[in-house]
């Protein structure tokens, strides 16, 4: 299996990442980080009746950090299925 080239083979055009991309991908990304907290802590109040402010940030970052993989790969992917024009 090979690399993708760096050149267009038949243009000679390099081969580069958009800096708009990475904005607009973080953008989702922080819509999903705040998706995540909220959820996290409607569920801490609901089901866990109200627990303390250390509680709230403990889970939360724990929570966030577990689901940074899945927030980092999707929002890129979420972003691009946004702009792309058919």
């Amino acid at each position: 299996m090979g690399s993708m080239h760096a050149n267009c083979p038949n243009c000679n055009l390099r081969y580069e990442k958009e800096p708009g991309n990475f904005y607009g991908a973080m953008y989702v990304s922080y819509g999903f980080s705040t998706a995540i907290f909220l959820v996290t802590a409607f569920v801490l109040y609901h089901f866990f009746n109200d627990p303390g402010l250390n509680v709230y940030l403990i889970t939360i970052l724990i929570v966030a950090l577990i689901l940074f993989p899945l927030n980092f790969r999707y929002s890129r992917v979420i972003f691009l299925y946004l702009i792309w024009k058919s």
